[in-house]
């Protein structure tokens, strides 16, 4: 298997490993983990980048190409063999109750309490 390194907030990556600075419950906590690994993120490891309106009209004369699947050379279909489907199990309508004594009374006869 591959080395992890989760709840990763900050990554500096040096030669053939990965310096993984994680969030733990006590602080932060760093770790070293060889190349190729799975890190997973922490909300603090990306600033998020805001759009300026001159880049959103950019963006909107911008053309967008369109690439058939055939020419990717990869293969669509699916590998997944369904061996059975099944409805979910009926369930029984609920029951209004006036009070809260008869819900007491309703949660007693089913022994909810």
């Amino acid at each position: 298997g591959w080395p992890q390194a989760t709840f990763a907030s900050e990554i500096k990556f040096n030669d053939n490993k990965a310096e993984v600075l994680r969030e733990v419950d006590g602080g932060a906590q760093r770790v070293s983990v060889d190349l190729p690994a799975v890190i997973s993120a922490d909300l603090r490891l990306n600033e998020p980048r805001f759009a300026t309106l001159q880049n959103i009209m950019k963006a909107r004369k911008k053309k967008i190409e369109e690439i058939a699947i055939e020419d990717l050379g990869v293969n669509i279909e699916s590998t997944l063999e369904y061996l059975q489907v099944n409805e979910p199990p009926v369930r029984k309508g609920g029951v209004m109750v006036e009070s809260v004594e008869e819900l007491f009374e309703k949660m007693k006869q089913h022994e909810c309490i």
